[in-house]
């Protein structure tokens, strides 16, 4: 189990690369565990592997989540009010486990949870469960050595944030404490932002690239197919949030019009990434 785990992000990101035809661009979803309920959330992440998910991202609800915008720090009230909590998260990735080892999922939030749980308790927790990945908005790699032990001993990748400000010499040193892969935001701002450059965005990505080999994956102001094309067009991978966690505010109470507006979205960005991209 513990060999697999370590694999799972590698591999995923390698087979992307070695396509006859190009390299496949990986999508990223996003959701917020616990929104609507933790029931829907299981469903949801199997909608969004049927849909083409090559790897989830399952938000950590939050009290005071402050690198998201309104839609994600809604998502985050409506989870906690619905109790959910770290430690059912955890136990929620091992259900999904029970009928889907192989899709990637990474665990992303804020320290206060984690630190609440515990490093050791949480890493170890987490990798039993099959979680592949952990990215903590708001530890920098600098502070976070307590936590990249005790995720490297229970086989989980340690995830980090670059943005639009930061210097070669910031990247460089990043990428070397980075597991699975780098997440570029691509905005100045928080999560459902607008204002995406997606000219900028492709330079800034290779310069990124330029300076580590390990795959970068891009997120903050992707809504459509169009933007996903744009966005891939440097990137590895490509993280959908805002706009699928507006779907669940929306039909969080409607299953049916849910899963297909989730899959209907996703699905169309799939499509075109894998049109523009073939690999």
């Amino acid at each position: 189990m513990s060999e697999l785990k370590t694999r799972r992000l590698t591999t995923v990101f390698q087979a992307a690369a070695k396509g006859e035809g190009g390299r496949r661009k990986l999508i990223i979803p996003f959701i917020t565990a616990g929104d609507p309920d933790l029931a829907t959330s299981l469903d949801l992440m199997h909608t969004l592997v049927k849909a083409g998910a090559d790897v989830i991202e399952l938000g950590i609800p939050f009290s005071d989540p402050m690198a998201d915008g309104p839609v994600i720090q809604a998502a985050n009230e409506r989870a906690l009010e619905k109790g959910a909590s770290l430690a059912q998260i955890i136990d929620l990735v091992a259900q999904f486990r029970q009928t889907n080892k192989k899709t990637p999922v990474v665990l992303m939030g804020y320290m206060n949870p984690v630190e609440t749980m515990g490093y050791e308790t949480f890493a170890q927790s987490a990798g039993a469960a099959g979680v592949d990945g952990v990215l903590t908005v708001d530890l920098p790699p600098e502070e976070a050595s307590d936590l990249v032990t005790a995720a490297h001993a229970a086989n989980l990748d340690s995830i980090f944030l670059l943005s639009p400000t930061s210097p070669d010499s910031r990247i460089a040193e990043v990428c070397k404490h980075v597991g699975g892969y780098v997440y570029y935001v691509s905005l100045k701002g928080v999560t459902g932002a607008a204002n995406l450059d997606t000219d900028d965005v492709a330079r800034r990505v290779s310069n990124i690239k330029s300076l580590s080999n390990i795959p970068v994956a891009v997120g903050f102001g992707i809504t459509d197919a169009s933007s996903a094309v744009a966005v891939a067009s440097a990137a590895d991978a490509i993280v959908v949030g805002s706009a699928l966690v507006k779907l669940v505010a929306q039909h969080g109470s409607e299953p049916e019009t849910l899963h297909n507006s989730i899959y209907k979205l996703l699905n169309s960005m799939r499509v075109a990434l894998d049109e523009h991209y073939p690999a």
